[in-house]
């Protein structure tokens, strides 16, 4: 006879999105409204958009460890309308509501994740695009929406800046999911310089090869510009 199972344990992630999250407000800091009106990297959004939507993406996780905790199902966003009224109606507030914003928003979000029963990690919740993965994801998600919309803020963090683990870990799920929509088109490789990563993109023969450090692959590869990359880059699908 052997024990029931162990719960899952509650995920590391969670330390690495506390650490990002100081670097993201710490940018968000030294903003001034002046710099809110100003574009970010996002096509359309200003800073303050993506202020707003930062600290909004976490209440929306709220929503699902809600439903992890409580097994009711609770939507991450109410609707997509609502979600994008959200981000607009909050985007021209001035920094002295932007930064606190963000600041109750994301300690909200670490409250509910410590608060969650080991054992509730396990349950099945699902995103707004309707894909079902278990709470223990939520943690990922998390530290990539931090992350890389601490890059879109142009703020002066930039993919170089991105922490090596999280490159080695993000950067072969990019690249799968790329694999997974490449169609008929051309076959690409795309190298690193600095870890040893490699990785053919697409059926086929590569028809030509991408370089550079793997932060920088992964910036391209997600739409965040191509600096320090060499050879013949491919025209990619816009990224999720």
């Amino acid at each position: 006879m052997t024990d029931a199972a162990a719960p899952p344990p509650v995920p590391a992630d969670l330390a690495a999105v506390a650490a990002a999250t100081e670097r993201f407000l710490a940018s968000a800091r030294r903003t001034t409204d002046a710099d809110l009106a100003g574009l970010s990297l996002l096509p359309g959004w200003t800073r303050g958009h993506l202020l707003t939507h930062v600290a909004r993406n976490a209440d929306s996780l709220v929503n699902l460890l809600t439903w992890a905790r409580t097994g009711i199902e609770t939507p991450q966003y109410p609707s997509p309308t609502a979600r994008d009224a959200d981000i607009a109606a909050g985007a021209a507030r001035p920094i002295a509501e932007q930064y606190p914003d963000n600041e109750s928003a994301a300690a909200r979000l670490a409250a509910a994740a410590a608060e969650l029963p080991p054992s509730a990690w396990s349950t099945p919740v699902r995103n707004r695009q309707g894909r079902e993965f278990a709470a223990t994801a939520i943690g990922w998600m998390r530290l990539q929406e931090v992350e890389i919309h601490h890059v879109d803020l142009a703020a002066g963090y930039t993919s170089a800046d991105w922490p090596a683990d999280f490159v080695a870990r993000l950067l072969p799920e990019v690249v799968a999911a790329h694999g997974m929509n490449a169609g008929d088109r051309l076959a690409f490789e795309v190298r690193s310089d600095d870890t040893g990563f490699g990785a053919t993109i697409g059926a086929g023969a590569p028809g030509t090869v991408v370089t550079g450090p793997a932060h920088a692959l992964l910036a391209w590869l997600i739409g965040r510009g191509s600096d320090g990359l060499t050879g013949e880059l491919p025209d990619l699908p816009a990224w999720r």
